[in-house]
């Protein structure tokens, strides 16, 4: 095939075949890139729900037909630039999916406010579109209204869309890289109570406010000019020149991270509102501030809780726009700015991503985008007519929407478009933020859940389309960057998340793993299958745990994301218990049944420092949630975590201190020694009784003992373990989390052990965990 530029500017292959006309073919290409040779470019799967092929097909119908396949939809729909040849500046282009409208404009809104009405008030202009038979609206080539992209920089859009029963509604781009609002205010639908809107997009919710044309290609020189739009601008190519250190590498190995999972905005502790006393969330710039923290801590990976547009003030698993930054956090390139940053100090940056549902208030985003009627609702996946389903009080046939356990209803997989709307964002983090990884979020209600919401019905169908959509979009992103790394949320022990594709799996590199948390921590659920170590031991009692039930997770953990905490459930998990419903905490507060005063906090912190210590020291992929380093002990709960903020970087040099050490220690015994995150490992001790688990864990000649014990008595005469994977020799003590430094009892192994017979008796302090290494050579 022969190179060349497409209209997009972007790179693009052509080839001329003479065919039989009346024929149909198959075809599909086969490409090289820098990183993979002869791989097949079609990465798209036939509609056939059974069927895992990728080809595309047509009908030779008349001479100079052309057939065309996209990648991905990037630069096809939304605001993009058209390059014209013979000229040098491009046009703009913008492209609306409304297959079902009757008729669609581009309305321009104003910058001050960033909103236009339901009924239309504040349109400043508006512009004619042409529909294709496809049903993507765009505007006219020809106009010279559309001549300069520089003359759209920037404007706040939306499109005014004449549906199929004549009503209009003004919907924002599904495609848009920015929604230009920031506040969390609907001036259609107030909430009771609130001061009224103040008439500008700093007070405006994101999702509810007007689309902006931006030119991807460039990045603002200033973290905070103050000014919008801003005036002082770098090319792609000079703002990331310098985004790495040779002396700082950014991982790219899953199996090497330590990753801190930040809620951006829910840093900035203190910060107000201008002019107000109402608390304003964290934005990139205060993440940016961190990063000296976490560079101290020894992490090389962040895993940010959605960044893109969803509900305001959130922790962004409502997303609205797919390819738009919430501009709450910062904004489209106060991004670019922190991965820069992250990526000069050798740290990876992780996007949590939602695609099982979409935002709950979809009004002006996906929900009845060019229609009235619900089966033609086409962002949504729906059974059956309008009329198979009864109306509710709103006037809505709901029952044929799809649920799946997830925060709302399932979108519509079955469409090539929407899957590729998915995909194509994704590659749009990957090349135009460089982003390393993305954990998806629960991928069960791809593969699994979906049942229609009219009576709970199980929807194979569904979930065949949302396995195709799952392996679409593994197969797109490792196309556009073999190196990505992918994590699913999934809790279905299904294998074939984890297989590779070429073996029929799915693909992903690991599963973020919640049965870890369940034993080791488990104040989220009451399944008695989990040991729930650390909730039974906080209740202060001495009777046995079951120990042997971690242990025999313990090995499961390669190609797993482990955590002794998550935003999930640092408050946000509701469980019943003896009739009584309750609510998981931080760590440290379920370390001593939420009763964390000055006379728990000794036990408080020993029993926290040994659980973390062993979720960082297993095979798998540990991680934490922001504030576990410095005991964070408010709970961060979804619907308040705005007022439970804590300031992160006081505590780490007050009560927080010892404990910070602890994870600097511990971090850094990890990433010096392999042998601690290899998948060798072997149980040598689970003693419910004694509350006491241990395990070797090996790499060549390298050779760790790991032995963690809740018991509330430590055995400062030793405590024997015998196994003859224990090696004969001399044994030194590289942690002990008693340690007086730490804020510990100081019961530590100062002399080497000598084991004999696989046999050997280290000091095992009240609530510790210690790591023994074999010394090599003697």
């Amino acid at each position: 095939m022969s190179p060349f530029t497409a209209e997009d500017g972007c790179p693009a292959w052509s080839a001329v075949v003479q065919l039989e006309q009346g024929q149909s073919f198959r075809w599909g290409i086969r490409a090289d890139s820098r990183e993979e040779q002869d791989s097949w470019g079609i990465v798209t799967e036939i509609p056939d729900p059974l069927s895992a092929s990728q080809y595309r097909t047509f009908r030779a119908d008349h001479d100079h037909q052309v057939e065309r396949y996209y990648l991905t939809h990037c630069r096809r729909l939304g605001a993009n630039k058209r390059y014209v040849k013979g000229k040098s500046n491009p046009r703009i282009e913008f492209a609306c999916r409304a297959p079902h409208a009757a008729d669609v404009q581009l309305v321009i809104g104003e910058p001050a406010s960033g909103y236009i009405t339901p009924a239309g008030a504040r349109v400043q202009a508006s512009y004619p579109m042409i529909r294709d038979d496809e049903g993507v609206w765009r505007t006219a080539p020809t106009d010279p209204i559309f001549a300069r992209f520089s003359d759209w920089d920037h404007k706040p859009y939306m499109y005014r869309i004449v549906r199929d029963d004549d009503s209009v509604v003004f919907r924002s781009d599904m495609f848009a890289r920015c929604q230009i609002g920031s506040g969390r205010k609907d001036p259609a639908s107030p909430t009771p109570g609130e001061l009224p809107w103040d008439g500008t997009r700093f007070d405006l919710k994101g999702t509810k406010s007007c689309s902006v044309a931006v030119d991807p290609e460039q990045v603002t020189e200033l973290l905070d000019e103050g000014v919008f739009p801003e005036t002082r601008w770098l090319t792609e190519a000079d703002f990331w020149k310098d985004e790495f250190d040779p002396a700082r590498p950014v991982p790219t190995n899953l199996s090497d991270l330590i990753i801190y999972e930040l809620h951006v905005e829910g840093l900035g502790f203190g910060k107000k509102k201008p002019s107000t006393s109402e608390e304003a969330p964290g934005t990139f710039e205060d993440a940016i501030a961190f990063l000296d923290h976490l560079v101290a801590l020894g992490i090389n990976a962040v895993e940010l809780l959605p960044p893109m547009e969803a509900e305001a003030f959130s922790w962004g698993y409502g997303t609205s726009h797919h390819f738009a930054t919430e501009y709450a956090g910062g904004g489209r390139d106060q991004l670019k700015h922190f991965i820069r940053a992250c990526h000069q100090r050798g740290i990876a940056v992780i996007f949590d991503v939602v695609y099982n549902h979409w935002v709950e208030d979809a009004e002006r985003s996906p929900d009845l985008y060019d229609s009235i009627r619900d089966d033609r609702n086409f962002h949504y996946w729906y059974e059956g007519r309008d009329e198979d389903w009864p109306v509710n009080a709103h006037g809505r046939h709901n029952g044929g929407y799809v649920q799946n356990g997830s925060s709302g209803r399932l979108p519509n997989l079955r469409d090539e478009g929407i899957r590729k709307l998915f995909t194509s964002s994704a590659c749009m983090w990957l090349t135009e933020f460089h982003v390393d990884g993305f954990r998806v979020d629960l991928t069960q209600a791809f593969h699994r859940d979906n049942v229609l919401e009219a009576n709970g019905q199980s929807l194979p169908l569904a979930n065949q389309f949302g396995t195709k959509f799952l392996r679409e979009w593994v197969r797109t992103v490792r196309f556009v960057k073999p190196s990505v790394m992918l994590v699913a949320e999934d809790h279905s022990d299904w294998p074939a998340i984890i297989q590779p594709q070429e073996t029929g799996g799915i693909g992903f590199d690991a599963i973020w793993w919640a049965e870890w948390y369940h034993n080791l921590i488990g104040d989220s659920q009451s399944n008695l299958d989990s040991a729930r170590l650390l909730h039974v031991a906080g209740q202060g009692s001495d009777l046995p745990l079951a120990m042997d039930r971690l242990g025999d997770k313990i090995a499961q953990t390669a190609q797993r994301v482990v955590y002794h905490e998550s935003h999930d459930q640092a408050g946000n998990a509701i469980y019943s218990e003896n009739g009584i419903d309750l609510a998981s905490a931080r760590t440290i507060q379920v370390a001593v049944n939420n009763v964390l005063v000055d006379g728990t906090r000794f036990w408080a912190e020993a029993r926290t420092r040994a659980v973390a210590g062993l979720s960082l020291l297993t095979p798998g992929v540990p991680m934490f949630f922001m504030g576990e380093e410095v005991g964070a002990q408010e709970p961060y709960r979804y619907h308040d975590w705005i007022h439970h903020r804590e300031d992160l970087l006081a505590m780490r040099q007050d009560g927080g201190a010892r404990l910070f050490t602890y994870y600097q220690d511990v971090i850094g015994l990890r990433h010096a020694q392999p042998a601690l995150r290899s998948a060798e490992v072997m149980i040598v001790q689970s003693h419910n009784a004694n509350r006491v688990l241990a395990y070797r864990t090996w790499q060549g000649d390298e050779d760790f003992l790991v032995a963690l014990t809740l018991n509330n008595k430590g055995f400062p005469d030793g405590y024997v373990f015998a196994h003859p994977a224990i090696a004969d020799g001399l044994w030194r003590e590289v942690l002990n989390s008693d340690d007086a430094r730490f804020g510990g009892g100081g019961m530590t192994n100062s002399a080497l052990l000598q084991a004999t017979h696989g046999r050997i008796n280290p000091r095992l302090p009240a609530n510790a965990i210690i790591v023994l290494q074999r010394e090599t050579g003697r």
